[in-house]
């Protein structure tokens, strides 16, 4: 028999990468510093479609009189001006002070009142039970995902909420991946952070947002979109170059002048109640 995958170690193994160590501030300094807002307008464009994913969130919350909600990871605060209306109280954690002067922004333009902001990384102490919690792509920079998430359940009452990158199996990073590491994991994301929940007891339910949403990536060249590849994967030879550039001409197609990348991405909330089996 072949051997059994221990995804905590993946998880963090793949957490540890440059790109998701400087999202996470790992490194010092403020790393959203020279892209807060444009983290904000990509993210502006995607919630002008219907999700099924906000659509879940929100109806839990609603239904609760005087809901509060954690939001770990806040960013721009996209999430919690969303459920503002539908909550008592919403507290936004957040560690990057120019995520939270664009959420500051945002929250003062709409009129929300309700969203206590507190600068701090996940796992933060000092933070009050409430009766939901949210975590939307904010957890791919923790090297150690169940305790991110034990930490998440003990200031729960309710229903803790994940949303996840939910890469394709055979998308372009996925067969690059494979191709590089012997796996088809290009970062952390659903499909690891939900073994690693089920090896903790957790039996979560899963809802996978509709397809479409996420807007495709695109380059200028093959050479760009070389780098792109060898950035994510923390290539620094050109040892694997000539299978890369053979695998982006087969599967990128030209449009407008550019190189588009197929759309292989979706994302995944996970949710369930502390303590229940």
């Amino acid at each position: 028999m072949g051997s059994v995958t221990d995804w905590t170690d993946l998880w963090r193994e793949l957490s540890q990468m440059p790109r998701h160590r400087r999202h996470a501030g790992a490194d010092g300094g403020d790393p959203w510093q020279e892209r807060a807002r444009v983290y904000q307008a990509r993210a502006g464009r995607r919630w002008c479609r219907p999700d099924s994913s906000r659509e879940t969130v929100a109806a839990h919350v609603a239904a609760v009189p005087d809901a509060t909600l954690l939001d770990v990871g806040a960013g721009t605060g996209a999430w919690a001006a969303y459920l503002a209306p539908r909550a008592a109280r919403i507290t936004a954690v957040e560690p990057s002070p120019s995520m939270i002067a664009v959420m500051r922004e945002n929250l003062a333009a709409q009129g929300i009142t309700n969203v206590d902001i507190v600068q701090a990384a996940w796992p933060a102490d000092g933070v009050a039970a409430h009766d939901f919690s949210l975590c939307a792509h904010a957890m791919y920079g923790a090297t150690d995902l169940p305790g991110f998430v034990r930490r998440i359940e003990q200031v729960t009452r309710r229903t803790c909420f994940l949303v996840l990158r939910a890469p394709s199996a055979d998308g372009v990073m996925a067969e690059a991946a494979r191709r590089v590491w012997g796996h088809p994991h290009d970062g952390p994301s659903f499909q690891i952070a939900y073994n690693v929940l089920l090896q903790m007891g957790i039996r979560a339910n899963v809802l996978f947002e509709e397809a479409g949403l996420w807007d495709p990536r695109s380059s200028t060249s093959l050479e760009e979109a070389l780098g792109e590849v060898k950035r994510r994967l923390a290539l620094g030879t050109g040892e694997h170059d000539a299978y890369l550039l053979e695998l982006l001409r087969r599967r990128l197609h030209e449009e407008d002048g550019r190189l588009i990348w197929p759309c292989d991405m979706r994302s995944a909330l996970v949710y369930w109640r502390p303590g229940v089996d």
